[in-house]
């Protein structure tokens, strides 16, 4: 007779472990085996995959450095272009400080300075004390600031005092349309910009709170960038009630500019209506040559034609964005993470732990309006 011994409890608890241990690898490589059948980026933010796939960062270029090109002091033809008021100096002032501080000291970019009246001696001399670069000061042709002959001025005052009854921001300015239709249509046409490739648009009151080491025209240049951004978001609806229909007129009437490949998807899912997304148009960094353009021209003329700009309060920045968008694939355009830009109330700060802890940056990341609601950056990613 056999006699078999039943295990020890000790035993079976081990062989208990030892089982649920076999099954937890085993479901790990199985599962391990599953993934790698997919596309890992499925389990990705947009952002990571953007800047995983499609990001060029340009401070990883030293050829674009200062000191890479200290010796020969190489330059593009590009300028920073600013469009102010005489009663904006002290203003101008601060944002040329940080301006020179971060960016151009190292690399002696022209300013081109534009008013619609004559600059005063006070500014003048003031400006060109903040910079060794050189600077130049220009009038803004009466034709590129004042009303074109088709416009009903009449009609231009009753939907400005209608859109300040409103409180419609900017919703009663003159002076506020004039200067959208100049950058929209002529900045880029004034007798001093003609002679530049390349142009970085400069404001008062803005702040600059990273270092730029980097020549950001060669980086443009050499990566065939047609423009630049830091910061994008909504339009104010009421300031554009009819610019899409307008846009899609245009679209049937001159189908041969409209890009293939566009970024459309950026401004609306279907094509029929705009969802408001634009870049912030007071930080731009583009090719002017673009906006010279037969299309772009062609698009500018047809939007002034309608009357937009005086009869209800249609803004560079849509009209900058809706036609980036309609000619421009996506790897035209350029996301600057790395220059932390604040335009008072938004800002953008990169997220990223290295750039602050090399010193270079003393923006808050908590703070930047990349996440905010009414940011369109979540858009641009998942383009």
């Amino acid at each position: 007779m056999v006699i078999i011994k039943k295990p020890s409890q000790r035993s079976l608890y081990f062989q208990y472990v030892f089982l649920i241990a076999l099954t937890i690898i085993s479901s790990v490589i199985s599962f391990a085996f599953f993934l790698s059948l997919f596309d890992i980026t499925l389990f990705k933010s947009n952002r990571q995959i953007f800047f995983e796939k499609e990001y060029i960062n340009p401070t990883k270029d030293r050829t674009l450095f200062y000191d890479f090109n200290y010796e020969n002091k190489t330059k593009e033809n590009g300028a920073i272009v600013v469009l102010v008021r005489n009663e904006e100096l002290t203003s101008l002032m601060s944002s040329m400080r940080q301006f020179e501080d971060r960016f151009n000291k190292k690399f002696q970019y022209p300013y081109v300075f534009l008013n619609d009246k004559e600059f005063t001696e006070e500014f003048i001399e003031s400006t060109r004390a903040m910079t060794t670069a050189e600077t130049k000061y220009g009038l803004i042709p009466v034709e590129m600031w004042s009303y074109p002959s088709w416009i009903n001025q009449t009609e231009a005052l009753h939907a400005r005092k209608k859109m300040e009854e409103d409180k419609v921001i900017y919703g009663g300015s003159e002076s506020y349309r004039h200067m959208c239709r100049f950058n929209s249509g002529f900045f880029f046409r004034h007798p001093l910009i003609e002679q530049y490739d390349y142009y970085w648009r400069l404001e008062p009151g803005v702040e600059f709170m990273c270092d730029i080491d980097y020549d950001v025209f060669k980086f443009i240049k050499k990566n065939n960038i047609t423009y630049g951004f830091t910061i994008a978001l909504m339009e104010v609806k009421e300031t554009i009630p009819t610019l899409w229909d307008t846009v899609k007129e245009f679209e049937k009437e001159y189908p041969e500019y409209i890009n293939k490949n566009n970024a459309m998807k950026f401004i609306s899912n279907t094509g029929k209506n705009y969802n408001m997304c634009h870049f912030w148009s007071n930080f731009e960094i583009g090719d002017l040559n673009f906006w010279r353009s037969e299309k772009y021209i062609k698009f500018f003329d047809y939007l002034d034609k309608a009357g937009g700009f005086f009869y209800e309060r249609w803004g560079d920045a849509p009209v900058h964005t809706i036609a980036l968008a309609l000619f421009l694939e996506k790897t035209q355009i350029h996301f600057f993470n790395d220059i932390s830009y604040r335009h008072s109330p938004f800002e953008h700060c990169p997220i990223e732990k290295d750039v602050h802890e090399e010193g270079k940056c003393h923006c808050n990341p908590e703070k930047t309006f990349d996440f905010t609601w009414g940011s369109c950056l979540p858009s641009w990613f998942s383009l």
